[in-house]
């Protein structure tokens, strides 16, 4: 925790050193609050679209519970996800111990937590891809960054798609009790291969990842042009997925809190675009991850009581019929 706030603090203190703070102050005063407004909105939506997206799997695995239950869990996770003794892979087990408390069906909702956050990741690849091969940025740092999470995503699907290369990495994997993470990879890679056979479910959830991914840089659009940044629209589709990449990645605190603001400056000035907007860009966006955070853990937290009365309750969860 002391490590991840450090970090934070450490890259806002070089970050806020290469500004000018005056111009940052001028450029947040000249801002317009129409689009900033209209920027947060769809900041929303994309949050609303990511719980649809997971009770899609929930019900693949036939865990039919009320949507309001999945939204509460969710909710919690975003607020989780900005502690310092947590990150944004903390906030997922949040959610998927939550949930699964909720139905006794830990090994399958974990197993939907998992590849509700790879087929996110997915999109986010595919579309950076996509746009860095329309754009034809000529950038070394970005094509390694982009490269880099490539690699990542390849990894982890040989690992759990291609039974030689799980074979290998359990090998290496060494747990004394029942429950440690080779269990965990286990259980998650045997419920991972049922959803093989489930592939209307599998593209529908891509098809939903890459709409969300798409969110992101619009967002960043609109923030944009609320700051008075002129650029050309293919370079947010490009460099927002990896800084999104990038920021998952638990060394920092708030959803990734002075990561997102280092990275934004490096990759948006090679670009033309004057340091101290992409400064401002990224914090403006840094403040929606926290206002929504914020709103996640009242959400979560209002619910606490309803759900310790319920807890002794058999929960509803029933096969789907066909």
């Amino acid at each position: 925790m002391f490590l991840k706030v450090g970090i934070s603090v450490l890259i806002l203190i070089y970050v806020f050193k290469q500004v000018d703070k005056a111009n940052l102050v001028r450029i947040f005063k000249k801002a317009d609050k129409i689009y900033l407004m209209s920027a947060f909105f769809i900041a929303l939506i994309q949050y609303v679209i990511c719980i649809f997206r997971w009770q899609m799997l929930l019900r693949a695995v036939k865990i039919n519970i009320p949507l309001k239950r999945i939204f509460l869990s969710f909710s919690g996770s975003v607020f989780f996800g900005l502690l310092p003794f947590v990150s944004a892979i903390g906030g997922d087990i949040a959610r998927g111990a939550d949930l699964s408390r909720h139905t006794q069906r830990s090994k399958e909702v974990i197993a939907t937590v998992f590849l509700d956050r790879l087929s996110g990741y997915v999109g986010l690849v595919l579309l950076a891809l996509f746009a860095f091969l329309l754009g034809d940025i000529q950038d070394k740092t970005t094509l390694s960054f982009l490269s880099g999470i490539i690699f990542v995503l390849l990894a982890i699907i040989l690992v759990l798609f291609n039974n030689l290369f799980f074979k290998l990495v359990n090998r290496f994997l060494h747990s004394s009790e029942p429950g440690g993470i080779r269990d965990t990879l286990k259980n998650i890679h045997h419920e991972v291969h049922l959803f093989r056979h489930q592939k209307s479910v599998i593209t529908k959830n891509l098809l939903f990842s890459l709409l969300i991914q798409v969110c992101s840089p619009v967002v960043w659009i609109i923030v944009a042009l609320s700051l008075g940044i002129k650029s050309k629209l293919l370079y947010f589709f490009v460099f927002t997925p990896i800084i999104g990449a990038i920021t998952m990645l638990p060394i920092s605190v708030a959803g990734g809190l002075g990561v997102r603001e280092y990275f934004t400056r490096l990759f948006f000035t090679k670009v033309g675009i004057d340091k101290d907007m992409a400064v401002a860009l990224s914090l403006v966006n840094s403040v929606f991850v926290i206002i929504i955070g914020i709103i996640g853990g009242l959400i979560y937290v209002s619910s606490v009581r309803h759900r310790r009365l319920q807890h002794h309750q058999p929960p509803s969860v029933h096969p789907t019929r066909h």
